[in-house]
């Protein structure tokens, strides 16, 4: 298990935008990259799960997320199926004006990626995540 906690991260839109940016499939959903066949079944009123199939080093692997929502403070994320199996993370955010600032805490684990490799894989994924975000939320903003 690996501990991580990521602060510092900014995102160019009010917190307001940023949560309508979450809840739309077609534009958050679509910023991901390497993603086929995604489903989203609610399984109540703030929870979610997430499927999909994601291609990581040139294999597809089936990806699952169960996601609570608390608006406008974050979420907690489940990952059920994928190398991350196992793990709790909580995303939130912190309203800094039209800025939001993006925190992530938790314990990953993996009975795929070795040990001493866990903690670069959570970081790189976070980058990869963060910066999918990002860019998505300046095309979402555009549109608006």
């Amino acid at each position: 298990m690996v501990y991580v906690r990521d602060e510092g991260s900014v995102f160019d839109a009010p917190i307001d935008t940023v949560w309508k940016y979450l809840q739309s499939d077609d534009d958050h959903g679509e910023s991901h990259k390497g993603r086929r066949n995604m489903d989203r079944k609610s399984l109540g009123e703030n929870t979610v799960m997430l499927s999909w199939e994601q291609d990581i080093n040139g294999k597809w692997i089936r990806m699952s997320n169960r996601l609570t929502f608390h608006p406008p403070i974050g979420f907690f994320v489940e990952p059920l199926e994928g190398p991350m199996a196992g793990s709790k993370f909580f995303n939130y955010y912190i309203p800094k004006g039209k800025q939001t600032e993006v925190v992530v805490v938790g314990d990953w684990n993996s009975k795929t990626i070795p040990p001493a490799e866990l903690e670069k894989a959570v970081w790189a994924n976070l980058e990869k995540i963060y910066s999918e975000d990002s860019a998505g939320l300046k095309t979402f903003r555009a549109k608006a």
